[in-house]
């Protein structure tokens, strides 16, 4: 039983030393799926590599 609701949405970006602008593209690219993690109340995480 969820008291205060479901805990924060957190995408973890798995990546090495990189460019804020590569991370602005990875983001970009995987705009369906963190459209659905924030849509999905059952989803907690999206991890991207």
């Amino acid at each position: 039983m969820m008291l205060r609701g479901f805990p924060p949405k957190i995408i973890w970006i798995r990546r090495g030393n990189c460019s804020t602008s590569e991370i602005e593209a990875m983001l970009r690219t995987h705009i369906n799926d963190i459209q659905t993690l924030f849509d999905d109340s059952s989803l907690g995480i999206l991890t991207l590599y």
